[in-house]
């Protein structure tokens, strides 16, 4: 039994051992390095803009219902035309057929039949223009559209940036000087110097609407509702000390 108990001192003082040993190990590979994050923000301004609305005709004849469409397609490409949009911005789709029925039920809401009602045509159109005033203020009065027979939904804008690329390498650049930034201070009031970088890694984009409390996403934000957006991302650098 003596022997027993010497056997388990011997083993728990090992292993005692080897904890110190890796705790002073991994201690001083903490010390070795620092990791910091750095932000690059930049607020700008859209300069494209993407509209689109749409209009529909309903008729039991096919022929019709087509006919009555094309009117409202020339009424419409007049209006945006008198307001001076150039043909080069205006895209109209593919006209949708679509077929219509009613439907009764009985006491038990089962369907009990369904009869042929008729056709809905519709057709969009998509407006693309860097004349974001323009546009806006066309998006917001079509009263005159609907007052020559067009049934007309408009669509909400979207606002697109034509140069996100060199925004994106502007915002990496800066979250790296401020990155670079905070590991300097964070070196010099630990008494020691900034040595390599050790590794790098690069967040995901968020774009978002400027001054709102627009909710960021971990696959990254594309706000396209908003004029005025704010574009932000992280970079995570590891120098060595």
């Amino acid at each position: 039994m003596a022997h027993r108990g010497w056997l388990y001192l011997a083993l728990a003082l090992v292993a005692t051992s080897i904890v110190i040993a890796w705790a002073i190990t991994h201690r001083n590979a903490r010390l070795d390095s620092v990791s910091v994050v750095g932000l690059g923000q930049r607020d700008f301004e859209s300069n494209l803009i993407v509209w689109q609305g749409e209009f529909s005709r309903e008729s039991k004849n096919l022929q019709e219902a087509y006919s009555l469409l094309q009117r409202d397609r020339q009424a419409t490409e007049e209006f945006l035309r008198s307001k001076g949009v150039q043909p080069t911005e205006l895209q109209f789709s593919a006209v949708s057929i679509t077929r219509l029925y009613t439907t009764n039920y009985d006491e038990m809401g089962r369907i009990r039949d369904q009869h042929f009602a008729g056709f809905r045509l519709l057709q969009t159109v998509r407006i693309e223009s860097a004349d974001l005033d323009r546009i806006e203020g066309i998006s917001r009065d079509i009263a005159e559209l609907i007052s020559r027979g067009v049934e007309f939904n408009s669509g909400t804008p979207q606002y697109f940036y034509t140069k996100l690329d060199s925004l994106k390498i502007a915002l990496i650049a800066a979250a790296t000087a401020d990155a670079r930034r905070r590991a300097e201070t964070i070196a010099h009031h630990a008494g020691t110097s900034l040595g390599d970088v050790q590794s790098a890694s690069l967040g995901v984009f968020q774009i978002t609407e400027r001054n709102s409390s627009e909710e960021l996403d971990w696959g990254g934000t594309f706000n396209t509702t908003a004029r005025q957006k704010t574009a932000r991302v992280t970079v995570r650098l590891r120098y060595r000390l």
